[in-house]
């Protein structure tokens, strides 16, 4: 999808979701969830948590199953950096991540204890996403909304301007 392409489809969707009456303050919460939960550093689950998220929440689940899908790439960059520092946050030395031939020997060798070592990375990169969640979706809150707002603005006066009112 071409940059161009996906901000068109982003737009298209949040349009429509504001010609429907919903709020600029809940999409800015899908997309700030969405977006915290696409680059959960579990390969695998995002769609999974995205789903369940906006079905517990009652977000839209299209908009937060687009966001997921925009974010695939970023998800992929962010797996490394956050097991990384969650290695760091729990005081255990680097192990390979990045050599298949390492890994599948360590595998071979013992399945149990490379399910342990590697569940620990696990762990360690979702405990970093944990804490960086406390800035993140705030922030990607606070800086969406007004955004949102003025596209909301932007939607009503069209609507009026329709229907001939003259008051905006």
């Amino acid at each position: 999808m071409t940059q161009e392409g996906w901000r068109a489809r982003v737009k298209r969707v949040v349009m429509a979701q504001l010609t429907q009456g919903v709020t600029p303050q809940r999409i800015a919460f899908t997309v700030s969830l969405g977006a915290l939960l696409s680059v959960f550093p579990i390969f695998g689950v995002t769609t999974a948590l995205c789903a369940l998220a906006a079905w517990l929440l009652r977000l839209n689940q299209p908009l937060m199953q687009l966001v997921n899908a925009l974010l695939a790439p970023v998800h992929i960059l962010l797996l490394y950096p956050y097991y990384r520092a969650g290695e760091r946050l729990l005081g255990s030395e680097p192990a390979p991540l990045l050599d298949v031939a390492e890994l599948a020997e360590r595998f071979a060798h013992s399945p149990k204890q490379f399910v342990l070592d590697y569940g620990m990375i696990a762990v360690g990169g979702s405990l970093v996403w944990a804490i960086s969640a406390l800035v993140a979706v705030p922030l990607m809150y606070v800086i969406l909304r007004p955004v949102l707002e003025s596209l909301a603005r932007g939607v009503k006066a069209g609507r009026q301007k329709m229907r001939g009112d003259g008051a905006v």
